[in-house]
């Protein structure tokens, strides 16, 4: 996945203990395709040191103001020319008071004053400089000039002690870059989705499933999040992370399901049905664990509510979209399900082109026909489907 092809990213590098972090997070936007330079300050040399970050970002490291490798002599000025944006990671209690005092005794800070580009930072610091009120005037003077703060988290830190002031892991920190860089298609608008499988109880270790890895849910979950959407994620039992800013909901069966999404449907502008969730249950589930007995046995299966159609059929429902997973007459099938629970957009796919996998092949179907999308992986394919889906969206009163 290429997400950031084509962007260059400035990341400072400070004198925390956290910059063993930064090198990780290098590792994962170069991954992603961004260019990468690094500014390593003299403290963040104490840490980790410019060959880590040269061979991971495959640049040489800037450290010094006076550095001649630029023709006038001004790293502090061209650096940031055709920079998309600066991230400093970790951001020390130091430096974020010489960006809001606008103070430049070294690269990094003097590069931050001569800007073109956005600037984001990710404080790490002991629970008491993070707490302290100088520290808090900083920050008020920071948000106040557009800089954009990530983080930081709560727990255990380097000194033994416990609070806030962490600096966020590598992952989430490259989520928040990556959400940056992606078009608001839906900004000022709620999502809430389903994904997952449910598991319906036989008893109390058996159960009725539906084979699913939940990867394509929580993709789009992640696109929806990144399109600036609010999203609130109702999602059956799966080991996929929560994408980043999304509010996550964990159930397990059909109705617990049904019972989440109603709960929150008249705040969404959007409903997604993408769980895979079981078409019957158990009419009774046993207490306790059936023991086998060798005999045939019959269990009484009852039908489960259709989430996507009672929304649907709301006064004023969401604008819905449904998935189709199914193994032959993708159209016939996918188009017919449209059509019967009266949604303006389903999106289908064949269970041996991705079930399971972390690439898949989906056709889109709407009022206007059916829009096939090449193979691809997951999170390709969500942001295709977001972007189509705010187009209808812009089109379709609500």
């Amino acid at each position: 996945m290429v997400e950031l092809k084509g962007k260059k990213v400035i990341l400072g590098v400070t004198g925390g203990v956290a910059a063993y972090k930064s090198a990780e997070l290098t590792r994962l936007l170069v991954k992603a395709g961004a260019s990468v330079h690094v500014v390593l300050t003299e403290g963040g040399a104490r840490f980790v040191t410019p060959v880590t970050f040269q061979a991971l970002s495959g640049h040489r490291v800037w450290t010094d103001l006076w550095d001649p490798r630029m023709d006038n002599n001004m790293a502090h000025i061209d650096l940031s020319r055709d920079a998309d944006l600066i991230v400093i990671a970790p951001a020390t209690a130091d430096v974020m008071a010489k960006l809001a005092n606008g103070m430049c005794d070294d690269l990094l800070s003097t590069l931050c004053l001569a800007r073109d580009c956005p600037l984001m930072v990710a404080p790490a610091m002991n629970r008491q400089m993070w707490e302290h009120p100088a520290t808090r005037r900083n920050v008020a003077q920071l948000c106040a000039d557009g800089v954009t703060l990530l983080g930081p988290d709560a727990g255990e830190q380097a000194c033994g002690e416990v609070g806030q002031g962490r600096m966020l892991e590598p992952d989430t920190l490259y989520e928040a870059i990556c959400d940056y860089f992606q078009p608001k298609w839906l900004a000022g608008k709620t999502v809430v989705m389903t994904a997952g499988p449910t598991f319906e109880s036989i008893d109390p270790v058996r159960g009725i499933t539906n084979s699913s890895s939940g990867k394509m849910g929580y993709a789009l979950a992640r696109a929806c999040a990144h399109a600036g959407a609010r999203v609130v994620l109702v999602s059956g039992p799966v080991s996929q992370p929560t994408p980043f800013g999304v509010e996550r909901i964990d159930v397990a069966s059909a109705l617990q399901m049904r019972d989440a999404v109603m709960a929150h449907v008249d705040e969404a502008d959007v409903f997604i049905g993408v769980a895979a969730v079981a078409d019957y249950r158990p009419e009774a589930s046993a207490q306790h664990k059936i023991k086998k007995s060798g005999e045939a046995m019959t269990i009484t299966l009852v039908p489960n509510p259709d989430i996507l159609a009672e929304v649907a059929a709301r006064p004023n429902p969401p604008f819905c979209v449904g998935f189709a997973a199914e193994s032959q007459s993708l159209d016939t099938y996918a188009e017919g399900k449209r059509q019967k629970k009266a949604v303006p957009m389903v999106v289908g796919n064949l269970v041996q082109d991705g079930l399971g996998s972390d690439e898949n092949v989906v056709v889109i179907y709407d009022d206007h026909g059916k829009h096939p999308l090449p193979r691809g992986g997951k999170m390709g394919l969500a942001q295709r489907i977001v972007e189509h889906l705010s187009g209808l969206l812009a089109k379709h009163p609500l």
